[in-house]
């Protein structure tokens, strides 16, 4: 039965950090993710997560400037040493929250200095360092592929993209994000792309089509997607990672079939 996941970094913004947990939980999700927590400190984070009784699913390494318009690290020739400084800084809050995974966002390194490959090898090795620093603590590295409609010149826009990054890694403890509302504007059949790749997915989020809100607000049929990935056999939370398009309250109807199950 399909189990969900509140991303509290775009869920509840209309309440401080620490409230979101608690709405979360209110609203019936059984876990939480927090793409980029480190403005908190993490034994604050830490007690709220436990204190409600919630898992956490996913949080992502520090990405350098990508939030701000930049090619960010993970994929940059040249910045490997930042980014094992930013893998430094995530790893603290990775071992206090325990998420199920630790997303490396490829992000858009200049294909006009770099070629691909270049830059593919680079995310490579960065998520497999990634991955070795994560296995002790039992969670696991992997890298997401976000559409290229939104984020035009993002290294890794489809399933495939991602894959590939990760063969090339070559490392067990490495796997994919599968983002719902990011592969089904790429073309992607989302249910059978899961299907096919459960194995390698370590998180898997949604949002509706078009505006990236809560679905139901637009074209995406969630009743058999989540059916769907539940007859795949996805036994793990499916990620809410979505902007809600009005109070995050207001647009949970979504979730009141699936209300015992969560």
């Amino acid at each position: 039965m399909p189990r969900f996941s509140a991303n509290i970094g775009m869920l509840f913004k209309e309440l401080d950090i620490v409230e979101r947990f608690q709405a979360a939980k209110h609203a019936g999700f059984g876990a939480i993710e927090y793409g980029f927590p480190y403005d908190t400190p993490v034994e604050t984070l830490r007690v709220a997560k436990d204190f409600q009784g919630l898992d956490m699913t996913v949080l992502n390494v520090p990405a350098g400037d990508m939030m701000k318009g930049g090619p960010g690290l993970a994929a940059m020739p040249g910045l490997e040493d930042a980014f094992k400084r930013a893998v430094d800084e995530m790893l603290p809050y990775a071992e206090a929250l325990r998420p199920g995974a630790v997303n490396v966002l490829a992000g858009y390194p200049p294909m006009d200095r770099f070629s691909r490959r270049q830059c593919l090898e680079v995310l490579a090795n960065n998520a497999a360092y990634t991955a070795e620093a994560l296995a002790p603590l039992g969670i696991r590295a992997v890298i997401e592929a976000i559409n290229t409609r939104d984020r035009a010149g993002f290294l890794c826009s489809t399933t495939a993209e991602s894959l590939e990054a990760v063969a090339l890694a070559g490392h067990p403890n490495l796997g994919i994000e599968y983002d719902i509302y990011h592969m089904s504007i790429m073309g992607e059949d989302v249910v059978a792309e899961i299907a096919r790749n459960k194995a390698a997915i370590g998180n898997i989020q949604f949002a509706d089509d078009p505006g990236r809100h809560e679905p139901g607000s637009g074209l995406l049929d969630f009743a058999a997607i989540f059916a769907g990935v539940d007859q795949a056999g996805w036994t793990g939370y499916l990620a809410a990672e979505y902007l809600p398009s009005g109070p995050t309250e207001a647009g949970l109807g979504w979730m009141v079939p699936y209300k015992s199950r969560t």
